[in-house]
């Protein structure tokens, strides 16, 4: 993929600090020790790769159990979409 089509970007603004504090979380969970420069580099893929399925998982979980207590649920006209 070339320059400049990048479909990984951040959809809302200001989520990026929240997405950062979440990868450190989970990093922890999972034992591994965050840089404390930030840079993942040095991390094999294999680790990261796992953290981010991690990120998935979880953010998956929050999802299913706010659609299941109703939570962020639009209605419209009374009926619930």
């Amino acid at each position: 993929m070339g320059q400049g089509q990048r479909s990984n970007r951040i959809l809302v603004r200001g989520a990026e600090a929240a997405l950062d504090q979440f990868k450190y979380e989970v990093a922890r969970e999972i034992g591994l020790q965050p840089p404390a420069d930030g840079y993942w580099g040095e991390y094999p893929a294999r680790q990261c790769g796992a953290m981010g399925g991690h990120m998935v998982r979880r953010m998956i979980q929050d999802a299913e159990s706010r659609l299941a207590g109703g939570a962020g649920l639009r209605t419209t006209g009374g009926t619930t979409v």
